[in-house]
């Protein structure tokens, strides 16, 4: 039986996930090992622990070991834009520090002395978010700039753990792109944008697509984890290798990547940087297959998980589901409004946008569960009409694929909004991606489509 790994880390938790294929042809996805992750205040920073997290990466890879399952590779995804500097002794510069950080405030404005907002967006097909890597970038450029001076590599969060296992230092083509400084017709740096903003250009690596092979392990780390593999490039933004793995995925099916946040989008062949896709706000995420993915980045459930956090924090999300289905408060927040980033309460946040907005307030956690489903319901709504609109395209289905797909009351609510059918599956999205891209390197599968089959036949999808 061969295994293939994938180590999948997001904002609150990560896991090791090993995917096999059956000798029916069918796949088994299974957890070897889980962890939490977050973030702390550092130095006056919020800043991720890269130590810890690459101590949990080697310790569910002897976990592999222990159960007698050993891959035959392995590969990380994590969220976007965040990033490491390495000096050139390979030693990281500084801290860690997190995309929910406050030291991008004011940074869009010192980049716009430099290219205009719209220029910019043509240029890289990126949507503007204050914590895109190009703004911190910028903040360090500003506030401490003999760190720069000093880095010889900048690499993002998989990167960085590709390279502590692997020794290889490159810039994965799906994370890269989160960055708002790549090309998107050549697919590679725009070293004229980062010339102009006075960012050192020998600090970028090569960019490498994903399913390439780096290399195999590192021999201590070889002896740390008690085997060898090879260390292949996912998508190593953990939105992409989602959609790799989105089972109906086609030119009239869109999809949402649901989790944490909510990523709604659709395929294309080419970036869209025309002037109505910046008007609504979509950017352009490089995929698997040097594809693009036409996306709007979404709140998400991280408002139900805050919500939750604060009022609720030992009730299931099934349970929340349930009882918010039964209220009929009508009102709605705007997902896509930074109020919504990092307050210091989202559930007064929302009283607050309720109030402001002259609508009714949520009373309890079950109505404000509520709101937030109504509203991320109306919203994708609004973003598949949108999508439309620019593309020409009326799209007939939505796949909902990662955690979110879960939530019944939220993917009745879609399809009651978008008036069209829904479907649900897979929620290990993110895991079944990756591991998917690693047996298409290897050769298990043919091509994407003959692997999004795969994935229709094994995994458990919802229709609504």
């Amino acid at each position: 039986m061969k295994y293939y790994l994938a180590i999948d880390i997001g904002a609150s938790s990560g896991r090791h996930m090993l995917m096999s294929k059956q000798d029916d042809g069918s796949l088994v996805l299974e957890e070897i090992y889980r962890f939490e992750n977050g973030i702390t205040r550092r130095g006056g920073h919020l800043c991720w622990n890269h130590d810890t997290l690459f101590l949990h990466i080697l310790e569910g890879m002897k976990r592999c070991k222990i159960a007698g399952k050993i891959p035959e590779s392995v590969g990380i995804d994590t969220w976007g834009v965040d990033f490491v500097l390495l000096d050139p002794s390979d030693n990281v510069l500084g801290d860690y520090v997190s995309y929910r950080d406050e030291r991008t405030v004011d940074m869009d404005e010192e980049v716009y002395r430099f290219i205009d907002e719209g220029s910019l967006y043509k240029r890289t097909g990126t949507l503007k978010a204050v914590y895109n890597t190009i703004y911190q970038l910028m903040a360090i450029k500003k506030n401490d700039g003999d760190l720069l001076n000093k880095a010889q590599s900048l690499l993002f969060t998989p990167d960085y753990f590709h390279f502590l296992l692997s020794g290889v230092k490159v810039n994965e083509y799906s994370i890269a792109s989160t960055s708002q400084l790549l090309n998107p017709v050549t697919r590679d740096w725009d070293r004229d944008l980062i010339d102009l903003l006075g960012f050192p250009g020998d600090i970028f690596r090569d960019i490498k697509m994903p399913g390439t092979c780096i290399g195999c392990l590192r021999s201590d780390i070889e002896d740390i984890v008690g085997f060898n593999c090879k260390v292949v490039l996912p998508a190593a933004h953990d939105t992409q290798s989602a959609i790799l793995s989105v089972p109906y995925l086609s030119d009239k099916c869109a999809y949402i990547s649901s989790g944490t946040w909510s990523l709604m989008g659709v395929e294309l062949d080419e970036a869209n940087t025309g002037d109505a896709a910046k008007k609504y706000n979509f950017t352009n995420e490089g995929g698997y297959g040097g594809k693009y993915t036409f996306l709007s980045n979404i709140m998400g459930l991280w408002m139900i998980q805050e919500a939750k956090r604060e009022s609720a924090p030992d009730m299931s999300y099934a349970k929340l589901c349930e009882e918010a289905a039964l209220c009929d408060i009508k009102s709605l927040v705007n997902p896509l409004d930074d109020r919504f980033l990092a307050p210091s309460s989202m559930t007064q946040e929302i009283t607050s946008y309720c109030r402001e907005t002259g609508q009714k307030v949520p009373s309890g956690i079950f109505e404000t569960a509520c709101v937030i489903y109504n509203s991320l319901a109306k919203c994708y709504s609004d973003t598949l009409r949108s999508i439309s609109e620019i593309t020409g395209i009326k799209y007939d289905r939505i796949n909902i694929v990662g955690g979110g797909s879960n939530a019944d009351y939220l993917n009745r609510l879609t399809s009651s909004f978008t008036g069209i059918k829904v479907y649900a599956g897979p929620s290990e999205a993110t895991a079944i991606g990756n591991c998917m891209i690693q047996m298409l390197s290897a050769g298990e599968y043919a091509d994407v489509y003959e692997a999004r089959k795969a994935i229709r036949d094994s995994f458990e999808i919802k229709e609504y």
